[in-house]
């Protein structure tokens, strides 16, 4: 196993240069055995925590009793895609990574337009290292077409969006991008490496190699992840965003109580006079299901996923968001305000699917690289060195006996960093480690 503590963004020689970038819709038509849960519909708030309680309960496998069966499920949708490529390309054989982003997220989680594109995954592999990135809103996500949430929306059928946006690539059949790749890679984050992972399993040669970032194959500390989240229907969470509330309407409200209201500061200033300090509301307003309340206020927060049905959840707050995603002191504790306003929601059917993967990708001879924050409170409790056993580096290392025939496996712990990678101030130094793996396993662009 690598431990390498890189702390800092690796100075490049030569000046980067800037890539070329294009968002795009993509048909795709999905085939997947999806299960069939019996799960009612969800009438509230009371009926998500209901929900979470079944689902981590220690009495039994909850997705398991739940299940009545398994339907294949097809359907054609638009998938969300942005395609990034050098400004100059190297060589003529380029390597593509197709980014596929977990639970809470969008596309954006690897091109973060937080502090000037500084956390930005994107531009690291492309303007510095040379590779063309394929960054996708997950089938149901962002810009990519609703679905069902309990039905549709399950690792199986998001995997089958995947795989044919891996087979146009292949083929050259991508819309907008008149380019056939001999040289593939999947980059997945939590779940999106989940779905990287059943990819592997389900159609091994797809994929030239795999890196699976926010990853483990432990799924013990996945009921207490899900009890933290103290999950909400999406469209009561935020409902400016979420919700059938248009800014219109919202705007109109407050213009008849006066302009004031529409201001949290002139809110704040007012509270104040009951005796609570300034940063005390402000506190309230930023840390609690308040703040989510008035997420989607500004014209430019307007909403990617308006009138959600109720089986789409969020966690509740940026206390919850915290606690899964990032490690105090490591992190600009304004990105966590950001990434709060402009989290994206998870769904039933994925909350039921995302403990159910196969524990082999038998087949899969490519290289593979799984790399998780050392604090990872998804995937390792809070310390992936916490083996118990003197014998395994890690909780990630474990998962080589997965990938037997792989031809190389590394496992690497990212110091610093909790679930949440790409949010944190040592990102760039993870970003730089998957590049060179990459290039030393000849999946370099040429």
């Amino acid at each position: 196993m690598h431990f390498t503590f890189i702390l800092t963004p690796v100075v490049f020689a030569a000046a980067a240069t800037a890539k070329q970038c294009k968002n795009i819709t993509v048909p795709v038509c999905i085939s997947a055995r999806n299960g069939v849960f019996d799960i009612p519909t969800l009438q509230g708030n009371a009926d998500a925590t209901t929900f979470a309680q079944n689902l981590t309960s220690i009495r039994g496998n909850f997705t398991q009793e739940a299940l009545l069966g398994y339907a294949t499920v097809t359907g054609n949708y638009n998938i969300s895609v942005k395609f990034c490529k050098p400004d100059v390309e190297k060589g003529t054989n380029p390597t593509v990574q197709v980014l596929t982003h977990g639970l809470g997220f969008d596309k954006t989680y690897w091109d973060l337009p937080f502090n000037d594109y500084n956390y930005s995954y994107i531009d690291v592999a492309v303007d510095h290292h040379g590779f063309c990135t394929l960054s996708i809103d997950r089938l149901g996500e962002g810009n990519s077409s609703k679905a069902d949430p309990l039905g549709v929306l399950q690792a199986p059928a998001e995997m089958s969006a995947l795989y044919e946006l891996t087979m146009m690539l292949r083929s050259g059949t991508l819309p907008s991008v008149p380019q056939a790749f001999n040289k593939i890679v999947h980059v997945g984050h939590s779940f999106g490496s989940g779905l990287s992972y059943l990819l592997a399993v389900m159609h091994p040669t797809a994929s030239d190699g795999l890196i699976l970032t926010g990853f483990s194959q432990n799924g013990s500390f996945l009921a207490p992840t899900v009890a933290s989240w103290d999950s909400k229907l999406a469209r009561l969470n935020q409902p400016l965003r979420f919700g059938n509330i248009s800014y219109t309407s919202v705007s109109g409200a407050f213009s008849m109580m006066g302009a004031s209201a529409s201001n949290l500061t002139a809110i704040s200033n007012g509270l104040a006079q009951f005796n609570i300090t300034v940063g005390e509301i402000q506190q309230v307003l930023q840390t609690t299901d308040l703040g989510d309340l008035f997420a989607g206020l500004q014209p430019t927060q307007l909403p990617h996923m308006a009138d959600l049905p109720s089986g789409y959840l969020t966690w509740t707050d940026a206390g919850s968001n915290q606690y899964a995603f990032l490690l105090p002191e490591y992190y600009d504790p304004s990105i966590l305000q950001f990434a709060e306003s402009s989290k994206f929601p998870y769904t039933l059917g994925e909350l039921l699917t995302i403990g159910s993967l196969p524990k082999m990708a038998p087949m899969f001879k490519g290289p593979v690289q799984i790399l998780t924050g050392r604090q990872d409170a998804i995937y390792c409790g809070g310390d992936c060195l916490a083996t118990g056993d003197p014998a395994v580096a890690s909780i990630p290392a474990k998962s080589k006996m997965a990938f037997p025939l792989a031809r190389t496996f590394e496992a690497y712990i990212q110091p610093n960093t909790a679930h949440g990678i790409n949010l944190h101030y040592n990102s760039t130094g993870a970003f730089n480690v998957i590049q060179r793996f990459l290039t030393r396993e000849g999946l370099g662009s040429s």
